[in-house]
């Protein structure tokens, strides 16, 4: 789920920025420091928005930098228990599919792929449903549940989420379509 946070933190603002407006060093600055890092809490952070107020600075002894209070806006992507999301397949292994959902990847394992026995392709590298006969594959647009959330990093690429595509309505953009053409027919 996407949000837009108000955080309030001390910023440092090095002396080779004290030329800039100080929002825009502020907002510079907060950006290298907080763009792309995963937070329990709040998720992961993917763009400082804007500064909206600046304290004056202080200057610390022995640092030639100015440290100020700042309120700023940032967006925030973090991943729910149970929630429906869509992606892009950007990886198949024999194991499962890797989908890319926002900022980080899933994988759906060759169980949770699709109410069927599924089969793993390894020259063509997708899978195939061994009674349906439908194909999973790289570039193929899904819809999945998220089942597991295993976050043990500030690290995106070292956080783990689960995801399902044998529920009702979930799966290849294809396969939902069919079922809904099918249930219309009925």
């Amino acid at each position: 789920m996407y949000k837009l946070l108000k955080v309030k933190d001390v910023v440092r603002i090095p002396p080779r920025m004290f030329t800039m407006d100080p929002k825009e060093a502020a907002k510079e600055v907060l950006r290298k420091t907080y763009e792309g890092i995963y937070d329990r809490d709040e998720g992961v952070v993917l763009a400082v928005m804007d500064v909206e107020e600046i304290s004056d600075g202080v200057i610390v002894p022995g640092d030639g930098a100015t440290y100020h209070e700042a309120v700023f806006n940032v967006l925030v992507w973090k991943p729910e228990m149970h929630e429906v999301v869509e992606g892009e397949v950007i990886d198949v292994a024999p194991y499962g599919a890797f989908i890319r959902i926002g900022p980080m990847d899933g994988l759906v394992h060759i169980s949770q792929l699709m109410d069927d026995y599924v089969v793993f392709d390894e020259k063509n590298k997708q899978f195939v449903g061994k009674e349906t006969k439908r194909i999973l594959k790289l570039g193929d647009e899904v819809r999945a549940r998220i089942i597991a959330i295993s976050v043990k990093s500030r690290v995106i690429r070292e956080n783990k989420i689960g995801l399902t595509m044998r529920q009702p309505g979930l799966g290849k953009r294809d396969w939902i379509e069919k079922e809904k053409k099918k249930a219309k027919e009925e």
